[in-house]
């Protein structure tokens, strides 16, 4: 593991650190990155075209370095060298590899997948480019469901709490992440890998969004990502009790968002008229709780004798709150994203606000390209604060001269930072609650987080 080298080794840290790009997507990841002055994209690979468009359109406006190459191709198959050769790029000028590869399966939005194979899915597709440019430093970010991810599955009802035979080590909660560590380590010395979950509202995002980020690295130092520092908006005495602490700046909200946002032909993925109907008769900050029982059951179907999961149906947002987590489609009845005062979905101006692109970004391609690119983003202050971590240590491990350390061991850390926010009240007793217009009742406050951070190992 890492050991203080001699000061005779000590190098000056670069003004920026270069960096390749793999599943570029909408660039949220490094748009956050290069705000921290410290980082230069000189290479993208992304797959889809309307992405690359996005990216080059933004090269040659200026907002992203001229040199930039982009290469539009299917990252699964390709050769590493080939591609780094194609482009121009040397392997050993890559300090860092950064990139969020789709892994759709893993989410626990939908209906979990098993992997069967796993080497066969893009998540290794980016540990092929790791292995062969062997970066300093590497930022991969995915979902957190990722992390308890399984190579086998096993159906609930013939797991051994239903009386069925022990799981296999395949079958065990964070087999995925186990194999990839393990994979991770045979790469000429290995990389020392720490995953942080975290919530991009609990450091300034005006957005609840749960991502995993992992963050790997050649000299076998154990990084550390900050603390929160923003939380929910509460009195002193509450927050001493949440947080353990005063300082904490409050949840940016959906208002601080759009606050001076000039839109005047905005561009909407909107709701038909039918769904209009119904989200006209739901106020600000609520959802289908408040609608007559009879055009609950008329507009929800049988999604209305469901037991949970029903909070965004019909959900009018508010301006005092975070924005629930982007979709890639606003209009859906069941994940609707109705602007808080208007019978509309959010624009697309609106999506950018919130992920905290540049006002002056421009996206290609259709308005439903437009929209996967802006919601499946990660959010850029996420970016930022993990570039600073990144520089940061970088810094200091050329300051100390350090060297590639074989790494004793491929377990890697994975550290809980609050990021499951507990869901806000909406309803209880038979009574609806109600968010919105200023009101801040103290019925619908986000209740108190369990854990704020957990260490724990696969």
């Amino acid at each position: 593991m890492y050991q203080r080298p001699k000061a005779d080794n000590a190098r000056k840290a670069p003004e920026q650190y270069r960096v390749l790009s793999l599943f570029s997507g909408g660039m949220g990841l490094d748009l956050g990155l290069e705000s921290t002055g410290r980082f230069k994209i000189v290479a993208c690979i992304e797959k889809e075209s309307a992405f690359c468009e996005t990216i080059r359109q933004n090269r040659d406006a200026g907002r992203l370095p001229q040199e930039l190459r982009v290469l539009e191709a299917d990252l699964s198959k390709l050769d590493p060298k080939e591609a780094l050769d194609e482009m121009g790029i040397d392997p050993s000028s890559i300090d860092v590899v950064v990139g969020g590869p789709p892994c759709q399966s893993f989410s626990t939005a939908g209906r979990r997948g098993t992997t069967q194979d796993p080497r066969g899915t893009l998540l290794w597709d980016f540990l092929r480019f790791v292995s062969y440019v062997e970066p300093k430093f590497f930022l991969m970010e995915n979902v957190r469901g990722l992390l308890s991810a399984a190579l086998k599955h096993r159906p609930i009802a013939e797991r051994p709490e239903k009386g069925g035979a022990p799981l296999s080590e395949e079958e065990e909660p964070g087999s995925v992440v186990r194999l990839f560590a393990k994979d991770l380590s045979t790469i000429n010395g290995g990389y020392h890998l720490d995953i942080f979950e975290v919530n991009a509202v609990n450091y300034g995002a005006p957005q609840l969004r749960e991502r995993a980020l992992f963050i790997g690295n050649r000299f076998g130092r154990l990084v550390e990502f900050p603390a929160p520092t923003h939380g929910p908006s509460q009195t002193a005495e509450s927050q001493d009790d949440l947080f353990e602490a005063v300082n904490l700046q409050p949840w940016r909200t959906l208002g601080d968002a759009l606050e001076g946002l000039d839109d005047p032909n905005p561009q909407i993925m909107d709701f038909s008229p039918r769904k209009k109907g119904f989200l006209a008769m739901v106020p600000e900050g609520s959802n289908w709780r408040s609608l007559p029982e009879e055009v609950q059951k008329e507009s929800m179907g049988r999604a209305w004798h469901a037991k949970g999961g029903r909070s965004g149906w019909w959900r009018r947002l508010t301006f005092d709150l975070p924005c629930p987590t982007l979709v890639t489609m606003p209009n859906h009845a069941s994940t609707s994203l109705c602007h808080p005062r208007e019978t509309r979905a959010l624009s697309i101006r609106e999506y950018a606000r919130i992920q905290e692109f540049p006002d002056n970004w421009q996206f290609s391609g259709t308005l439903s390209k437009q929209y996967a690119q802006v919601g499946n983003a990660v959010p850029t202050r996420l970016g930022r604060v993990a570039g600073e971590v990144i520089s940061q240590e970088l810094d200091q491990a050329l300051k100390e001269g350090a060297k590639v350390e074989t790494m004793s061991s491929f377990e890697p850390r994975i550290i809980y930072l609050q990021s499951h926010v507990r869901t806000r009240q909406w309803f209880k007793g038979g009574e609806t609650f109600v968010w919105g217009n200023g009101d801040g009742s103290e019925n619908v406050r986000y209740a108190k987080p369990k854990t704020q951070r957990k260490l724990r190992s696969i």
